[in-house]
């Protein structure tokens, strides 16, 4: 049988494969490339929508209680030289913060009472040194306003959920720092009971302690 060849030798047959060989190759190398595209916006789009971090400031991030032990005079306190960690994306509305919080920096003004509460009566710092907060869901107005943060608070070995309400949240580039700073008020009621902390309760000593957290973060991403 007479095998016709092309100029360069090849078959007819053999140049059928030879073609179709190289369009599936130049399909294949286009599905790739296509697939390489969308896997690296797909990524920009990742990396875009990360919260910025930002590191809590001890010096201007503290925790403020107040209760009235017997339904007279109400006694303030508070917990100092708080640290942790703030990751806050307005435009993505996603937030999450972090806080450790040192019990021993427990201060009333009142050196007998604040032994008192940090005895194992109370607190048991000894025991139990450090509470925590852990956010578990940011709730935001229409404007990106902050207005709530659902979290859970370990204290005294137990953990429960709570929610903070936010009185101002805000962002401001410090001017001195060069860097964008973020901050808020937020206040809740807790039960001491709920934390196992009952001491007194049966003589009719206050459950109910209101909590004021004044919370300062800078950015670390620069």
């Amino acid at each position: 049988m007479t095998i016709t060849k092309d100029v360069v030798g090849l078959s007819f047959t053999a140049q059928r494969n030879v073609i179709m060989s190289h369009a599936f190759l130049s399909k294949a190398l286009l599905s790739y490339r296509k697939f390489l595209l969308g896997l690296c916006l797909s990524t920009v789009g990742i990396v875009s929508s990360y919260a910025t971090p930002y590191h809590i400031d001890s010096t201007r991030t503290n925790v403020r209680f107040a209760i009235e032990p017997f339904n007279t005079s109400t006694i303030n306190g508070g917990f100092y030289n708080l640290s942790g960690q703030l990751d806050y994306d307005p435009t993505a509305k996603t937030g999450n913060i972090a806080l450790i919080i040192p019990l021993n920096t427990l201060n009333t003004g009142n050196k007998i009472f604040d032994t008192t509460l940090k005895s194992a009566d109370f607190f048991d710092i000894e025991k139990f040194p450090v509470a925590r907060f852990k956010s578990t869901k940011w709730h935001f107005l229409s404007n990106k306003d902050t207005i709530k943060v659902d979290g859970l608070l370990t204290l005294h070995g137990q953990t429960n959920p709570v929610t903070l309400t936010a009185t101002k949240f805000n962002c401001y580039l410090n001017p001195i720092l060069k860097k964008s700073v973020c901050g808020g008020s937020f206040t809740t009621t807790i039960d001491r009971t709920k934390w196992g902390i009952n001491k007194y309760t049966v003589l009719g000593m206050a459950k109910k302690v209101k909590l004021d957290i004044q919370v300062e973060a800078v950015n670390q991403s620069y």
